[in-house]
């Protein structure tokens, strides 16, 4: 069984705290009459990233997702982070190709800012590099300094 719900804060550098939502598997319920649908954890996620200045999608334990997060951390980004299990990973992908109009995401982590995708890994870290993620923070108002 899949559900959203927020796992507390954790704490970075700068005193930034990255807030957290985790699409989990109920490993020991066989309770099938509150059981979230699929449609129901897309819907949230397609509301997240509709609301949030910044958002990670990351498979749980993954460590390019860790990098990322702990990047936006540094920089003092307070990111919303959406955690899934591996095996809800291609599931994932699929319905973030949705929102997004048919995007090429196609591994985790997912980066959306100011509503948009961004990118993977490969993307944050080639912005960053180049100057241009600041600035995209600031305009997206996960940054304010």
């Amino acid at each position: 069984m899949s559900r959203t719900t927020p796992s507390g804060s954790g704490s970075g550098s700068g005193g930034a705290s990255m807030s957290s939502y985790s699409a989990t598997k109920n490993g020991g319920s066989t309770s099938r009459g509150s059981q979230p649908s699929e449609s129901n954890l897309n819907t949230r996620l397609a509301n997240l990233v509709a609301e949030s200045a910044i958002i990670v999608v990351a498979t749980r334990g993954c460590c390019m997702c860790l990098v990322v997060k702990h990047l936006l951390l540094g920089l003092g980004v307070n990111p919303t982070i959406f955690d899934v299990d591996a095996a809800e990973e291609a599931a994932m992908l699929e319905e973030l190709s949705r929102i997004e109009g048919g995007g090429a995401q196609e591994k985790l982590p997912a980066v959306f800012v100011g509503g948009k995708l961004l990118g993977g890994v490969e993307k944050v870290m080639e912005t960053h590099i180049s100057g241009e993620l600041v600035p995209l923070l600031k305009q997206a108002g996960a940054l304010w300094l």
